[in-house]
């Protein structure tokens, strides 16, 4: 059964969310405020739907506290729409943004997305020298530790699902940001990774196209 937590401090918005869920066949935990909502992340939800405006402490500090111990996906879900905002979060590490009132089967539709993602993403990957692992988003190059961000976490996962494939930056963008991003912070993400992974380099562009996990001798455009 799959399970998914709700951090929402609005009862009504929360007990609406979660009876729509429940009627999908969901399990759902709900939480209204900070505390509440790390507390049960111990149960190990398979998703967490998280709001921004939440007593004690804001969202953003509760997702930093969640993936500083979990690569659940986590969804935000409320009614700031400035796009610093919804960038912040992305960038913080969020899998999705969508802002109030929304429509439940929007928000379904998205959870079916996440979900079907993580589960791609369970399951350690390798390539090469490198080794990923999804559930305690740590990699290791030569069975040395590589630090790398949030970002950079999936930016690899993307490229591990589909080694030696040219991934078309746009793709990549939508797969890692989930929405339009500027194409300059897909550049510094690359050079980012690049850097934490060393040398020889396994992130290879392909001018005009995009990138690919490869050897460099082994790339074609």
């Amino acid at each position: 059964m799959t399970t998914i937590l709700i951090v929402e401090d609005d009862l009504g918005v929360r007990e609406s969310l979660a009876l729509g869920l429940k009627l999908e066949g969901y399990t759902v935990l709900e939480a209204g405020d900070a505390s509440s909502g790390l507390r049960c992340m111990a149960q190990q939800p398979d998703l967490v739907i998280l709001d921004l405006l939440l007593p004690g402490s804001s969202g953003f500090s509760v997702l930093t506290e969640i993936r500083l111990r979990s690569s659940v996906p986590v969804m935000m879900l409320t009614a700031l729409d400035e796009l610093e905002y919804k960038l912040k979060g992305l960038r913080g590490g969020a899998d999705d943004y969508v802002v109030k009132p929304y429509s439940l089967s929007e928000v379904l539709a998205r959870i079916e997305v996440l979900l079907r993602r993580s589960k791609t993403e369970s399951g350690r990957r390798q390539f090469e020298d490198v080794t990923l692992d999804p559930e305690t988003m740590e990699v290791w190059r030569n069975g040395k530790h590589v630090d790398l961000t949030v970002k950079g976490f999936r930016l690899l996962s993307v490229l591990l699902e589909h080694p030696k494939r040219v991934m078309p930056r746009e793709t990549l963008m939508n797969l890692i940001w989930g929405d339009e991003v500027d194409p300059n912070t897909l550049d510094v993400l690359i050079a980012s990774a690049r850097r934490a992974l060393g040398e020889p380099s396994l992130i290879q562009t392909v001018r005009g196209v995009g990138y690919a996990l490869k050897r460099k001798d082994t790339v074609q455009s």
